[in-house]
């Protein structure tokens, strides 16, 4: 009992030791003692745990507010200014400098020296517009000046992280460009125009991309090439493709590709080809819909199972996968098109469409990759990230025919013809053509199976085209396949 008071004592000894150190170490220009806080203004520039910043208005109270950032992008800057006060009655203005240790005219502020807060809008964004390339080892400071009432504390409350000050150092500039996607279907008519973009992840000088050849291209039919203005946008631009003669047939499969070159200091990454196809028409029911027994967006986990005859340890054996499985979203007029939600509304304008025919690969959300047709088991040394191996996520990748057109157990299937691109973790980036055929078939009550080969094509990793025979199946549980009397492929070192 004496131990146990003891201990008692010396518990509320050590609670009211804290409190005071407490109350010691918070300063009186830290936080106002009572309810209120009295207003002040600083800087409030997140950075997000890859690097880049977090974007007012999203949030997030785990992160801390920086002083200075070191940016290697072209892309507008947007600085956050943030007051801290009730909702304001009246309108209040501040004022900031800048200074530039290089040339201040490779740069433009937004607004140029004037914040405006008023009402329940307490945050203002100053955005720093980047004209011309630069030299490295510049920098630009930013620094809040005066606020029109006298009453707001201009930096933070406390004096080891005031933030009233904010530093950009201008790092080296890296900038590149991709293609979204990797493939576009046309109907093949002529005046038939289609868009597609090129992303540039750290944005672009429109003075530089003016002029610059980017394209090199292979055509299988006339079309012309036409882009919008640049205007503020810094992250993409739109292109349009017209085509300039009837390509009908339906029995004739036509292609044209655009391929991203390597052209002044831009480099192409990620997807660098892009097909625009007319495919091969043929007549199907889409009411077989045999893409639907491949996915289901009800279940965040769903997955599809392989097998792939590959080498195992310098044995060829049955070698499992799984691959997260979606959809082809089409729009209405699609002729492929078929109803999977009305969202339970008479708006048709909300109606979501899926291709009956086609199923791809890909993460729900994220950056991460899934494991499209085992692909990462013909590698080592990959980066699986989405930005430098878009190729593991086909979004497209495989098309049904039903038998008769409206079969709903079997059938011929295709690996849509495509280019994907791999990289290394070593920064080598490869431009694979993949292609394909097989059939699918009901084996048992809801089981189907699939079974098609696979061709890759790259000279430099395969010395042309190698071919890997694969299972596939829309259940985790059939049977073993019995295993082949023919080589297979190996792991390739990229």
């Amino acid at each position: 009992m004496k131990t146990y008071n003891k201990m008692n004592r010396i518990k509320i000894y050590s609670i009211l030791a804290l409190s005071a150190l407490f109350i010691i170490s918070c300063s009186k220009d830290d936080y106002k003692l009572g309810s209120e806080i009295d207003p002040y203004l600083r800087f409030n520039f997140l950075v997000k745990s890859d690097n880049t910043p977090l974007e007012y208005p999203a949030v997030n109270g785990g992160l801390i507010p920086q002083s200075s950032y070191v940016n290697n992008a072209v892309r507008t800057l947007k600085i956050p200014v943030a007051l801290t006060t009730q909702p304001l009655k009246e309108a209040v203005t501040a004022n900031f400098s800048s200074t530039t240790t290089g040339d201040n005219t490779s740069f433009s502020l937004n607004p140029v020296n004037e914040l405006l807060f008023q009402g329940s809008k307490v945050t203002d964004t100053i955005f720093v517009s980047f004209d011309k390339r630069w030299k490295e080892n510049q920098s630009i400071t930013l620094k809040l000046e005066t606020v029109s009432d006298p009453n707001i504390h201009i930096g933070n409350l406390n004096t080891e992280y005031v933030n009233d000050t904010f530093k950009i150092d201008l790092g080296t500039i890296a900038t590149n460009y991709t293609f979204p996607v990797n493939r576009i279907v046309i109907k093949g008519e002529a005046g038939e125009t289609v868009d597609f973009k090129v992303n540039f992840p750290n944005g672009f000088f429109p003075s530089e991309i003016e002029n610059l050849e980017i394209f090199k291209f292979l055509d299988g039919f006339s079309y012309s090439l036409t882009h919008d203005d640049y205007g503020d946008n810094r992250s993409s631009i739109t292109y349009h493709l017209t085509l300039l003669e009837d390509i009908q047939n339906d029995d004739v499969y036509y292609e044209s590709d655009i391929t991203l070159i390597n052209a002044g200091d831009y480099t192409a990454t990620g997807n660098s080809i892009l097909q625009v196809v007319k495919p091969i028409k043929s007549t199907r029911d889409i009411n077989a819909n045999p893409a639907s027994k491949f996915y289901d967006l009800t279940n965040q986990f769903y997955l599809t199972y392989g097998e792939t005859w590959f080498d195992k340890s310098g044995v060829c054996a049955w070698q499992a996968y799984n691959a997260f499985t979606y959809p082809v979203v089409v729009t209405k007029d699609n002729e492929n098109a078929i109803l999977y939600s009305d969202k339970g509304t008479t708006n048709p304008d909300d109606d979501i469409y899926h291709d009956a025919f086609k199923i791809g690969f890909n993460v729900a959300s994220g950056t991460n990759t899934t494991n499209s047709f085992n692909l990462k088991r013909w590698f080592s040394n990959e980066s699986t990230t989405g930005a430098n191996s878009p190729g593991f996520n086909i979004t497209s990748a495989l098309e049904f025919f039903p038998e008769n057109g409206n079969s709903k157990t079997q059938g011929n299937v295709l690996v849509i013809p495509q280019y994907i691109t791999i990289t290394g973790t070593n920064k080598n980036v490869h431009s694979i053509a993949i292609s394909g055929a097989g059939t699918y078939k009901e084996i048992s009550t809801g089981l189907f199976e699939i079974s098609f080969e696979l061709k890759l094509t790259n000279e430099e990793l395969f010395g042309g085209t190698v071919t890997a025979q694969y299972k596939m199946y829309n259940n985790k549980t059939y049977p073993k396949p019995t295993a082949l009397s023919i080589d297979c492929p190996k792991e390739v070192d990229l």
